[in-house]
């Protein structure tokens, strides 16, 4: 081989979605007691929301593994097709669902309450803060449990980091996780692009993920403050 950096090859890494994977702080824990909680919910739906990257798909995997639920994003949903949909699952994952049509989404939930099957609404958002313009929509929206998934604590920062570097099967020292946990942006966005930015760089330079080498890669990806 010539000394040429090695293109890194686009391929799919497959992420860990199983309840024993799914990392457990301060702050998701209320939300992870609401899905454990599961059938015995007082509402025929759940609200999961949290910012990106979160683990809101991981717990709502999680959910589904266990409930046998279905899953649709919410722009896909169409009312015409909601009595073929209760017909085939009993329990279903809305993904996205802020951007479902909102009759689509009530017919979803009033049928889905008659025949006492239950929906977990995922988003980005609590639904007091969805642009729901339909009077008996929100009115249900607002009457459900919600289940936040808050922004990153340290401790979880660093799980989410360790989770993110082995499912690419990445092995990274504990000194790195210390050092990008210390100095990177709080958020699981940013961890979940840090960590595929390192994992393409140290393929495409055939190196090890050290700490100078995260270093460059930080100050790389880190824009100068304004």
């Amino acid at each position: 081989m010539n000394g040429t950096a090695q293109l890194p090859l686009d391929l799919a890494f497959r992420p860990a979605y199983d309840r024993a994977a799914f990392l457990v702080t301060e702050a998701n824990a209320a939300a992870v007691a609401w899905i454990d909680r599961w059938p015995g919910w007082p509402a025929p739906a759940l609200v999961l929301h949290g910012p990106a990257g979160s683990g809101k798909t991981h717990l709502a995997s999680v959910w589904r593994a266990r409930s046998g639920a279905g899953l649709i994003e919410g722009d896909k949903l169409d009312e015409a097709a909601v009595p073929g949909l209760v017909d085939r699952h009993a329990a279903l994952a809305v993904e996205a669902a802020s951007t479902a049509p909102e009759a689509a989404l009530l017919h979803l939930y009033n049928m889905m309450a008659e025949r006492r099957g239950h929906l977990l609404l995922i988003a980005a958002a609590p639904p007091a803060r969805w642009p729901t313009r339909l009077a008996d929509l929100r009115s249900r929206l607002n009457a459900l449990p919600v289940a936040e998934i808050a922004a990153p604590d340290d401790q979880l920062i660093r799980a989410v980091l360790i989770k993110l570097f082995s499912d690419r099967r990445l092995p990274v020292a504990p000194e790195v996780i210390d050092f990008l946990a210390l100095r990177m942006e709080r958020s699981f966005e940013v961890a979940h692009r840090l960590v595929a930015a390192i994992d393409s760089a140290s393929l495409a330079g055939r190196r090890r993920v050290t700490v100078p080498f995260v270093r460059t890669m930080l100050d790389e990806l880190t824009p100068p403050a304004s």
